[in-house]
């Protein structure tokens, strides 16, 4: 980079910096980042997720809604004295919970959405009580709901009804990790967060999730979560390399395999990946962790229009491919509400509000590095960096933005100088959804589309809605996941009738997904022909009979109602 390109303007004592591009001037910062990858935002967001059922408002009661969709399954039985001293005898007092301030909390999604009426909650600390449970309630007919970390937003993790609540909170313990593979094997009721730190030295989770401090690993792979880092590794399909499940009738299926290859038949794991526990609880889980990169860098950018963002995508895959691990997108919308929900938070680029903003982030080696600074031109405050490094994974990300400036693609931005910049960074990105909260009433909807089409249905939700509410645009560009959320003051009839179905037949028209990476649970459950054919459903009903004959397994999600009963 020569040294014109370098040149640099500082504001606010060189804390902030910006690229512009105006003549032939395109401003980079050139500071070293030598941070731990996945340190993003830990105490900021572990304060929320973890006091999420204290947090928002009070929702429309659904639990009294749902009765007016469908009607219970009768052939389930109702909880009694004898099935409690079982339980009791089974796991000891303290494992069974029948207090009303616990049940108020695990009846109830974090979102304050969906609520159930459960009388009972276990947590049972190995697969074997799993198991005993699981026979247990199956020849009594109960109905069971497995629970993790329960931060789910489609009502997966509660009851609709009375169900038993198994809760794997428990089942907390790292069974093993092979350094040299990098294969971790480990229970379901794990805390992503907590592999995340036990991994810290060397590797990090193939996962991020801003829920990622109360979000269990077991919970994970039964919705199988996407999160910030599917552009760079993948989904979990991918990246689970086993599994042991427990079947309905109390069958243990042992499939918690760490080899990377294994070509004996059919790979029923991934039938339960996703399953969103409708045909077994999870009860361990064997998944591969990549090697944590020493040189992580992180650009937050702004965009004038989306067909900007899209262009700037297509060249981030192209020129920096192997090194990029996320580009994620949040409109104007989205960015004023999180300066508005949160006292601290700044505008990374405060000259003006952009209608687009991008955060982009790269991964690579640590390589040598060595630089020297001459500073000059102080009459205009303009400072010069002359560069002297081999640091090529930065080198390619300045490279790549001076490129986008100079191409119009950039309006301005922000590179990372240290870790606290950085996760300032990914603090407005991931603190959009506690914002949602904050703000009062959320219509949340998680699709996949073609990317060239994502932001239309912003525009079109827009114009639908007109003042009823705002409409908020953000999500995993990287990988086609817009998150689409709707924001008014209070629940209304009126809004959610101009939103549904047409959401839905807009996604199923563009052949996008309903669910990305959220799972279907009771929202979409009937839902679920919008992106899956009749055939489709109708073989997954026939595993769902198969493995769970009397249907006691997270009854009324996944599948539609029709065929859950």
């Amino acid at each position: 980079m020569d040294s014109e390109a370098a040149a640099r303007l500082a504001e606010n004592g060189g804390h902030w910096s910006h690229f512009f591009c105006v003549t032939a001037l395109c401003l980079i910062l050139q500071r070293k980042l030598d941070m731990a990858a996945g340190e993003r935002e830990k105490a900021q967001n572990a304060a929320f997720w973890s006091k999420r059922t204290a947090t928002g408002i009070l929702r429309t009661d659904v639990s009294v809604q749902r009765r007016h969709l469908f009607r219970e399954n009768p052939s389930f039985s109702t909880l009694n004295s004898d099935d409690i001293s079982y339980f009791k005898g089974l796991l000891g007092e303290k494992s069974v919970i029948q207090d009303e301030d616990r049940l108020e909390t695990v009846n109830t999604d974090w979102m304050h959405k969906y609520k159930g009426s459960s009388k009972l909650l276990l947590l049972p600390r190995s697969t074997e009580e799993v198991a005993q449970i699981l026979r247990y309630c199956n020849s009594r007919c109960l109905a069971v709901v497995p629970q993790g970390g329960n931060t789910g937003l489609v009502g997966g993790s509660v009851p609709v009804f009375d169900e038993v609540i198994v809760n794997v909170s428990s089942m907390k313990n790292i069974i093993s990790f092979d350094k040299v593979s990098g294969i971790l094997v480990c229970e379901a009721g794990c805390i992503l967060e907590n592999l995340i730190s036990f991994l810290d030295n060397q590797f990090i989770m193939p996962l991020d999730l801003g829920a990622k401090g109360s979000c269990q690993i077991g919970g994970n792979v039964s919705t199988n979560a996407g999160g910030l880092r599917l552009v760079r590794y993948g989904s979990l399909h991918e990246n689970v390399l086993g599994l042991e499940a427990v079947l309905a009738n109390g069958d243990v299926l042992d499939m918690l395999g760490t080899l990377r290859k294994d070509n004996t038949g059919y790979d029923l794991k991934h039938l339960f990946i996703g399953s969103e526990g409708s045909l077994g609880i999870v009860t361990k889980v064997s998944i591969l962790t990549p090697p944590k990169l020493s040189s992580v860098n992180i650009a937050f950018l702004a965009c004038n229009d989306y067909s900007s963002c899209q262009k700037l995508l297509m060249e981030a895959k192209r020129k920096l491919g192997e090194i990029l691990s996320a580009f994620e997108f949040l409109d104007t919308e989205a960015m004023n509400l999180v300066l508005h929900q949160f006292d601290g938070v700044r505008n990374p680029l405060p000259a003006s509000m952009h209608n687009f903003y991008i955060l982009i982030e790269t991964t690579g080696s640590d390589e040598s590095y060595n630089r020297y600074l001459f500073s000059a031109i102080s009459a205009n405050n303009i400072y010069i960096e002359f560069i002297n490094h081999k640091n090529s994974c930065r080198e390619k990300l300045e490279a790549f933005l001076l490129s986008s400036m100079e191409d119009g693609l950039i309006s301005d931005g922000v590179l990372a100088q240290d870790i606290n910049q950085a996760s300032s960074f990914w603090r407005i990105r991931e603190g959009v959804p506690e914002a949602l909260m904050k703000a009062g009433a959320v219509y949340k909807y998680d699709l996949s589309l073609p990317v060239e089409k994502m932001y239309d249905l912003v525009d079109d939700m827009r114009i639908r809605l007109g003042d009823l509410a705002k409409v908020v645009g953000y999500g995993h560009l990287g990988d086609g996941n817009l998150h689409l959320n709707v924001s008014a003051p209070e629940y209304d009839d009126k809004i959610l009738e101009q939103i549904e179905p047409y959401v839905y037949e807009w996604t199923s028209k563009h052949r996008g997904s309903i669910s990305a990476e959220h799972g279907l649970g009771l929202m979409k459950a009937n839902k679920i022909y919008y992106s899956k054919s009749a055939e489709t459903v109708q073989t997954m009903a026939s595993i769902k009979k198969l493995l769970d004959p009397n249907g006691i397994l997270n009854p009324y999600k996944v599948l539609p109602h029709s065929l859950n009963s």
